[in-house]
């Protein structure tokens, strides 16, 4: 395998799990974080040699950030031909104390930046004449959230919609564009931001009586990514456990 993906939030949580899972099935992988300094350490991780993994801090609400990190891949590696849209942020608090300033970062870091990755490495991609485009939704999205706060379900429910419009965009350049919609995963952020005894009652919720794998959230990614997925786009692939069904 020698093509290149980009993942961006890619130092720690769901977001490092699925570059190390690219990483593992041989792509040369651009990994991205708010810092250099995380990024660095994630690609470390990953390949301490650095022949193969790319770390870039990428400020996901600018524009020109985004421009750089295709002119890095095409440098290092001659293009970019997967690019997953994984950074947000995740706060919890209640909707009614969700001041003004706060809901704009969210939406700045969640929607904004899925919008620019999709625009820039969708416009590189389309040039080239193929990419993948997948972008990290969550089941919150889609029923308002279960222990998320309202700005962040927003913002996931806006990034469903920003997929379907790439995609119908894209779609003759070459280029898909999916979105996996998650629900609660097994990951130390979401046992950190949900209290122990919430976090039971949200489990017992769950059809299947767990919490989700982020693993294979991973795996899903690879799929989508794949030359052979040319004739999935413009979906959400659901992660829930069972919450929302359609």
């Amino acid at each position: 395998m020698s093509q290149v993906a980009l993942v961006t939030g890619a130092a720690q949580g769901l977001g490092h799990i699925i570059a190390r899972r690219l990483h593992a099935a041989g792509y040369r992988l651009v990994l991205t974080d708010q810092t250099d300094t995380l990024a660095r350490a994630a690609a470390t991780q990953l390949d301490a040699s650095g022949d193969s993994v790319l770390p870039l801090a990428l400020d996901v609400t600018d524009k020109a950030a985004f421009e750089a990190a295709v002119a890095a891949a095409r440098q290092r590696w001659g293009g970019l031909h997967v690019a997953v849209n994984n950074a947000a942020i995740t706060p919890t608090t209640p909707v009614m104390q969700i001041s003004p300033d706060e809901f704009d970062k969210v939406i700045a870091v969640n929607l904004r930046g899925t919008f620019l990755g999709c625009q820039v490495f969708g416009a590189a991609m389309a040039e080239a004449g193929y990419g993948r485009l997948i972008n990290v939704a969550s089941l919150a999205g889609q029923n308002g959230g279960t222990a998320s706060g309202a700005h962040y379900a927003a913002s996931k429910g806006a990034i469903l919609t920003l997929t379907k419009i790439f995609a119908r965009e894209l779609a003759a350049a070459g280029v898909t564009v999916n979105a996996i919609a998650p629900g609660p995963m097994e990951l130390p952020s979401v046992r950190a931001a949900v209290p122990p005894e919430r976090l039971e009652k949200l489990i017992e919720m769950i059809p299947v009586k767990r919490l989700g794998n982020p693993e294979f959230v991973a795996g899903l990614v690879l799929q989508l990514a794949s030359p052979e997925a040319d004739f999935a786009t413009g979906a959400a692939w659901d992660v829930n456990g069972g919450i929302f069904m359609r």
